[in-house]
């Protein structure tokens, strides 16, 4: 017979004993006489690093130390060599079927081989680095395919499947079922591990486990909590005898067991009171405390009586045998009165130990005269009483550990010492008595709160179903040009999808007149998506026209059809080269073309009588240089994407365009109309020109792109363009907590207005919520560090020990999904600490926005090809000169935009470094023969992926993260599509290969506009950063109080301010009563941890 205890932990897992190292857990598996071990951990690189160098092989599949590691102990009788099977333990965090999962997998391996391919494979999907137990955003289902396919020999155990927080029937983010979780792959798992939290018999009592094996571990996390929970064995010493077991039973003996009562989740009730109840107790209240009146925090028999479909007390059949026991030396401290861990106790247990034999053999096996002879009568007593299960069980229920007691206290009287470690826990007489009229209180409290959730929730769908009385104004309004001011969480979108709704259904207009211009390629696909779904009409949202500036702009020239090639940014970047070089001028090609895009977008104008617009400055260099950019470009046929909107202004203006195409822009509706730049008003004046209707929507204070042309006042210059402009004001706020809105309209009504009138600020409509919180840290790494933390307490906990504390200090706080959840950081650089703060605490995240590494050369020298690939067709030839080439690029026309560049000299000089020459066009259509098929069949990550490889650019930073950001795309057209035109939110990039929608979302103030989140931070509110200051740029000052109040209304529920250095200015608005500061710095937390006891890790 073998014991094997195969659920352990080593010190590379968070909160475990510097001591769990092989040498340790060999030691201390010989102190208690368990033969097999499991390694755990076998994710972390070091841990496996270390175990491939400390231990050898011995029977198939199992291991042994090596003798030169082994810690000689001549106090410990006997020659067992303790076995080690390669096991670990992965967390899952992911969301589905709506709720957030958190659940453990116990992995056993054949060998240190399988366990490098598996983790391989999932360092590519999280962080396996930081954490001997990885978090992971993959889905239990997926992890048990991958495991399966890479090692068919492993065996997948669902842990501790009892414990609240974490684990499959997890009261908290569990799944009522097995095949809930594991879908078509259920019949792979063929073994439960019951847990600390239960004991076989309350398995017993669902009979959807009767096909499981039922096994039991400790789950150590310091060697000598080893074999508090563990497995009898009755087989052939291999990894196949113990899989057999595992999954069949054959050899699988029976378990030895830890007391489920002295769990401190075992029973329900309040700490706060008390208050202990039983499952039924809490039924009869109804979930209410009858003397708080707040919710009972419901344990592990409750979570067992909600899934159970048999009476407490059934046997079944077959069912392996049981025994329940606690350590050695809790017995001998129950015995003598003294602590477990005291002095006295601990040279006791030594002594028994090197006179007796293993620890598990005394408490089992060894008869009692022998115990009596070494120890006394007393401590043979109390493992009698064990062995026999005459023991007082006081259960544990809300954090508060429960206790197992061998001796009354008047049992003990006579003897010397401390009190007994038991006696040091509450005892069972001190709980509350519930009384019958608490109960009658708690019922009519119950009542009251259920009356006023159900008027909430009634409220908020008569909200969702109708509009208000301003909103359905706007919504049926005929005149002809109609301007909507609609401040944050005032219902802009819905708004503007039913005013399109109303033209279809009641006016009849035909989606062929409607445009419907938004600001985001992602705004566009879900209005088009609303549109669809509310209508019920798949038709009409592809007749209608919606789509930003330039996809407009880029299907009006398709429709006309002019040929051109549109440039890419690598292109753009060639020919700034080019023309900086031949003209002299003082720039580098960044900020030449930056300069060029303002002024076609209308901005650093002066009078000039030139066509395309004004001189970039009075410099002769400079306006040399524009020239010759613009001359080359007409040369070559290509427009760059400001082009796309000066193209057609000219095309309307000259007159050169098809009859009937102001047939699209009878119906104007124009998003976030704030936003728009002098060439981008220009342009709804010449569509809306012939049209029946312009209805533009959007919010001064939340004019934020003054940098590219914007204006505040753009409502003002609209209402002197029409005299006939009809204003509508939406202030009914429907997102926000009244105390965050209290706080940002303080913010935006402080603003400079001048001779304005004053604002008229938001109405809430929400309940009441938390006070906006400011948080001052030490440092900007410390704010970063503190949104991490804080966002793992939000979500519940990552680990078992933060869930625990998280339960007991916040009990009445929300636990938040982790797509509930916004970080708002004022530049890129902020967002990178706080992604590093994110990835070290291993919680999932996406980035949301245009980053840096876009510009990187490795992305586009990758960018260009892929733009080639798109560009040419299979059967097209590419040129044989350079004349031919030059000759012939005014051939593509612009319905090919989603990657156009102007031909296959770009992408060699862009990426090879090469002339053109034969050889290069023999590079090139080599290279593009062998990736064109797998550009059109194969997903962006997989192509990617290969790309990298073979480029030998796998371990490229920039190369990394344009891969985090193919994962959201279907194929690369649509991925290339995103990368050319998308701004801000369109482009997204997942913190692991892998994606998972339940992550946190991180962007800049700029990104978030339009977004909602019940919880948002707000990182770097201080000087410097809010308002931004910069030398060379200086700040729009009322432009950035517009973009802090955008930031601050992206909030449902809850706002946190992050500040290390001196406190922005803004944030003096604030009023106290909505408001309260903290000091993150000087904070420090107590954390004197209770003496753990069994149930503890």
């Amino acid at each position: 017979m073998y014991i094997g205890d195969l659920h352990i932990h080593s010190r590379y897992s968070r909160a475990t004993s510097k001591d769990c190292t092989p040498e340790h857990l060999d030691l201390w598996a010989r102190k208690k006489g368990i033969h097999i071990v499991g390694t755990g951990d076998f994710t972390h690189p070091a841990w496996r690093e270390e175990l491939a160098e400390k231990l050898e092989p011995a029977e198939d599949g199992l291991y042994v130390l090596k003798d030169e590691y082994r810690i000689k102990d001549e106090k410990i009788p006997g020659e067992m060599i303790p076995r080690f099977v390669i096991t670990g333990e992965i967390s899952s965090i992911y969301k589905k079927n709506g709720k957030v999962r958190k659940v453990h997998s116990l992995i056993h391996l054949p060998g240190l081989e399988d366990a490098e391919r598996i983790s391989a494979k999932l360092e590519q999907i999280g962080n396996i680095h930081s954490d001997g137990r990885p978090i992971l955003g993959l889905d239990c289902h997926d992890l048990l395919e991958i495991i399966l396919e890479l090692s068919p020999q492993a065996v997948y155990v669902p842990a501790h499947i009892w414990t609240p927080h974490f684990s499959l029937f997890g009261a908290f983010s569990g799944f009522d079922t097995v095949e809930e979780c594991f879908e078509d792959l259920t019949p792979y798992i063929h073994a439960m591990e019951t847990g600390l939290s239960s004991d076989p018999p309350m398995n017993w009592r669902v009979s959807a486990l009767d096909r499981y094996q039922l096994i039991s571990n400790s789950d150590a996390h310091s060697p000598a909590k080893l074999g508090r929970e563990a497995n009898l064995f009755d087989i052939p010493l291999s990894y196949d005898g113990l899989s057999r077991a595992i999954q069949t039973g054959q050899g699988l003996y029976g378990t030895i067991e830890f007391f489920p009562e002295e769990g401190k989740y075992h029973m329900d009730g309040h700490r706060k009171c008390n208050l202990c109840l039983t499952p039924s107790d809490t039924l009869k209240y109804n979930g209410i405390c009858p003397v708080c009146g707040r919710k009972i925090t419901i344990g592990v028999s409750h979570r067992v009586e909600e899934l159970s479909d048999r009476e407490e007390g059934y046997i079944r059949e077959n069912a392996k045998p049981f025994e329940s026991m606690v350590p050695l030396p809790e017995v001998i401290g129950a015995s003598s009165g003294h602590s477990a861990s005291s002095v006295k106790v601990q040279r006791e247990y030594q002594k028994m130990l090197s006179e007796l034999g293993p620890e598990l053999e005394i408490l089992r096996n060894l008869p009692l005269e022998d115990i009596s002879r070494v120890s006394g009568t007393r401590v043979a007593e109390g493992i009698e009483r064990l062995r026999r299960g005459q023991v007082e069980r006081i259960p544990g229920f809300d954090g508060e550990y429960g206790v197992i007691k061998l001796f009354s206290a008047e049992e003990l009287n006579n003897t010397e010492g401390q009190m007994s470690f038991f006696e040091l826990l509450k005892s069972s007489d001190q709980q509350n008595i519930l009384d019958p009229a608490d109960a009658q209180l708690a019922e009519e409290q119950k009542e009251d709160q259920a009356k006023q959730q159900e008027k909430q929730q009634s409220k908020q769908q008569n909200r969702a179903a109708s509009l208000n009385p301003e909103q359905e104004y706007a919504v049926r309004c005929t005149s002809p040009h109609i301007a909507v001011k609609a401040g944050p969480g005032t219902g802009k979108t819905k708004t503007l999808v039913s005013r399109l709704r109303y033209l279809l259904e009641y006016r009849k207009v035909r989606p062929t007149e409607i445009t419907a211009v938004t600001f985001t390629n992602q705004a566009a696909a879900g209005m088009r998506e609303r549109i669809e779904k509310e209508t019920g009409k798949k038709q009409a949202g592809h007749a209608m026209q919606i789509g930003t500036f330039h996809a407009i702009c880029l299907n009006f020239l398709k429709e006309q059809g002019e040929e051109f090639t549109l440039m890419g940014e690598a292109q753009q970047r060639i020919m700034a080269e080019e023309v900086i070089s031949h003209t002299g001028v003082n720039a580098k090609p960044g900020k030449f073309l930056e300069r060029v895009s303002r002024r076609k977008s209308g901005m650093d104008r002066v009078p000039s009588g030139d066509a395309a617009g004004a001189d970039i400055s009075e410099d002769p260099a400079w306006q040399q240089a524009f020239r010759s950019y613009e001359e080359r470009k007409q040369e070559l046929h290509l427009l760059d994407f400001d082009d796309l909107l000066l193209r057609v202004t000219e095309r309307i203006e000259r007159g050169q365009v098809n009859d009937g195409w102001e047939r699209r822009f009878r119906y104007l509706l124009v998003d976030e109309f704030q936003d728009i730049n002098p060439a981008q008003l220009k342009l709804v004046q010449l569509w809306s020109q012939t049209g029946r209707e312009l209805f533009v929507i959007g919010d001064p204070d939340q004019s934020i792109y003054g940098f590219r042309g914007a204006d505040s006042a753009c409502f003002e210059r609209l209402g002197k363009e029409y005299d006939d402009l009809e204003i509508i004001s939406l202030k009914e706020n429907y997102r926000s907590a009244p105390q965050i809105l209290k706080a940002a309209s303080a913010v935006i009504g402080a603003a400079e207005i001048g001779e304005k009138e004053e604002r008229e600020m938001l109405r809430p409509n929400c309940p009441d919520g938390a006070p906006v919180r400011l948080v001052r840290a030490g440092s900007p790494m410390g704010e970063a560090i503190f949104i991490a933390k804080e966002i793992n307490r939000m979500a519940g906990g990552m680990g078992m020990i933060e869930a625990h504390q998280t339960a007991w200090e916040y009990p009445e706080k929300k636990v938040r999904s982790f797509d509930e959840i916004a970080v708002l950081c004022r530049t890129h650089h902020q967002a990178e600490l706080v992604e590093k703060c994110l990835r070290t605490e291993s919680i999932p995240y996406v980035i949301a926005g245009r980053e840096d590494y876009l510009s990187e050369e490795s992305v586009q020298n990758s960018i260009c090809f892929f733009r080639l690939i798109e560009q040419t067709e299979e059967s097209e030839n590419l040129p044989d000169s350079p004349h031919e080439e030059s000759e012939n690029t005014h051939q593509c026309e612009a319905g090919n935009m989603d990657g156009n560049i102007s031909g296959p000299e770009v992408c060699a000089r862009y990426f090879w470094k090469m002339e053109w020459s034969d050889m290069t066009v023999e590079v090139i259509r080599n290279t593009m023969s062998r990736y064109r098929p797998l550009y059109k069949k194969k997903k962006p990550q997989k192509f990617l992926e290969q790309w990298m490889e073979e480029m030998k650019l796998t371990d490229d930073p920039a190369m990394q993260k344009l891969l985090q950001a193919s994962v959201f795309y279907k194929t690369m057209t649509e991925f290339l599509y995103a990368l050319e035109l998308g701004v801000e939110s369109d482009l997204k990039r997942c913190g692991s290969k892998k994606y998972t929608s339940d992550s946190v979302t991180v962007m800049t103030l700029h990104g978030s506009k339009g977004l909602e989140f019940p919880v948002t931070f707000i990182y770097g509110v201080e000087k410097g950063s809010i308002p931004l200051e910069n030398e060379k740029h200086p700040s729009d000052k009322e432009e950035e109080r517009r973009l802090f109040y955008v930031g601050m209304t992206r909030a449902k529920e809850e706002l946190i301010l992050t500040i290390s250095g001196e406190e922005s200015e803004f944030t003096g608005a604030i009023p106290a009563d909505v408001s309260v500061h903290e000091n993150e710095e000087k904070k420090k937390k107590e954390q004197e941890w209770q003496q753990m006891s069994l149930f503890d890790m």
